[in-house]
């Protein structure tokens, strides 16, 4: 890059930063102009991310970043008289929540283009979950998506070319230079994304506890304050929920069987844990975007909708719009079914006992997701195959009285047999001691509201 009397030089820049500067829109504009056209290196795209993750950025600054991202691609348009509405989050061990809270935000007559993603590390994707399904296909062009949105009502796809290519350059080298977990970008890449979406309203999933990015609360409130803030100064309705992640959600860990679980929500059978958080959300983005007059009201229409049936057809109809065949698509919405039939069973099942009398006072969901991505159910790189067969039913409940000898949890695998420290790590994740110990945590802690005046 050529510098002149009114251009600063990608050298300058890093330093800027380096230094403890405040870069100006202008400046972060050249940045993102010069990451999407290649005109910067990559060692410098690197040295600037580690300068941000070493200086961190003003609200001003991630404001710029966000926009300049947001603008670097297409951003989707939809028909004035749509409620555009999606949700996100930042990951966590069993967290299937999007399978049944799109279709049923679609059955409350919103339009849900959700774009997702794929798993890394211990967190589970749910671009992976779906690809369990025979025939469910995640690419589709922007064309397609409008034409499902218009059809059905919601999609689950991934990241198209054209979105945000800004954002697929440096999450890649984020990635490689462990500055990953930084906020100013961390909010940047998720807000630039919703932003490019044309979404009405926007609710996020922010995760802390053990098997979660930010380990405690305070930290995640941080992360959820800097992504309310950006998504609603972009024009976006934004809120966000303060989840716990400690223990998995629902019962079931795994890409095919957590689809089997979503299932069963769908049909208004799911775990309590599972059913609470897709109504909460859900219940939040229906007020928020004033199509429901409170929370309650919210929560109330999309409990409906997972009892009467309708989500589950937009759930079907889904399905079908996204290659799945209409009699494979069926069969799994069917009220009884073997959901196995259509998804690829592993080899084997081996179920763990429980080695003392008690209660459970704790399921380590870290514990559990670490043992299942060495079996196979995770990528540690991106692209990486994984084995969609790989999973665990969970047997037991947090608070449930147990005695030794019953089985707690069944491991779906493919390899012969289970290795004596994978079996050791598993049950270490389970924790049994006198019921009068246990003591039951609500999943949600806080929300934060997007008209909260102390935000801005």
């Amino acid at each position: 890059m050529s510098s002149n009397d009114n251009t600063i030089s990608f050298p300058e820049l890093i330093k800027l930063k380096r230094d403890d500067g405040q870069l100006s829109p202008a400046e972060i504009r050249t940045f993102v102009q010069g990451v999407i056209s290649g005109a910067i290196q990559d060692t410098q795209i690197g040295a600037m991310l580690m300068a941000i993750w070493q200086k961190n950025m003003t609200d001003e600054e991630t404001l710029a970043l966000t926009r300049e991202m947001m603008n670097s691609g297409d951003k989707l348009e939809w028909p004035e008289e749509w409620l555009v509405v999606d949700k996100h989050s930042t990951g966590g061990v069993g967290d299937k929540i999007s399978l049944p809270l799109t279709p049923a935000l679609a059955a409350c007559g919103c339009k849900v283009p959700m774009i997702s993603g794929r798993g890394l590390a211990h967190t589970g994707g749910t671009l992976d979950k779906l690809e369990s399904i025979p025939g469910f296909n995640v690419n589709q062009s922007v064309q397609q998506v409008k034409q499902i949105l218009q059809d059905v009502g919601c999609c689950i796809v991934g990241q198209t070319e054209s979105l945000v290519p800004a954002d697929r350059v440096l999450y890649t080298i984020r990635d490689a230079t462990s500055t990953v977990d930084s906020l100013p970008l961390i909010t940047s890449s998720i807000i630039s994304k919703k932003g490019a979406e044309g979404l009405s309203a926007l609710v996020l999933d922010v995760k802390f506890g053990r098997a979660a990015l930010y380990k405690d609360l305070d930290s995640a409130r941080n992360l959820a304050q800097s992504l309310v803030k950006a998504g609603n100064r972009l024009g976006v309705k934004t809120g966000a929920v303060l989840s716990r992640m400690d223990a998995p959600i629902g019962q079931s860990v795994g890409n095919a069987v957590e689809v089997c679980e979503a299932l069963e929500c769908l049909k208004g059978r799911g775990p309590d844990d599972l059913t609470e958080l897709v109504t909460i959300l859900g219940g939040h983005l229906l007020s928020m975007c004033r199509h429901s007059c409170t929370l309650e009201s919210g929560k109330k229409e999309i409990a409906q909708k997972l009892k009467n049936g309708e989500a589950l057809q937009k759930f079907q109809a889904m399905l079908v719009a996204q290659g799945v065949s209409a009699d494979v698509a069926r069969s799994l919405c069917s009220d009884e079914t073997d959901y196995f039939q259509h998804m690829r069973r592993a080899a084997h099942q081996t179920e763990l006992k429980v080695q003392d009398d008690g209660a459970v006072l704790d399921i380590d969901g870290l514990a559990l997701a670490e043992v299942l991505h060495k079996l196979g159910a995770g990528r540690t790189k991106s692209g990486e195959k994984i084995d969609h067969s790989v999973g665990a039913e969970i047997l037991v409940k947090l608070g449930q009285r147990v005695q030794k000898g019953e089985s707690w949890i069944r491991i779906h695998h493919n390899c012969p047999d289970l290795s004596s420290h994978q079996r050791s790590g598993l049950q270490k994740a389970l924790v049994i001691g006198s019921h009068n110990k246990y003591k039951a945590l609500p999943r949600v802690a806080e929300f934060i509201h997007p008209n909260n005046p102390n935000m801005f």
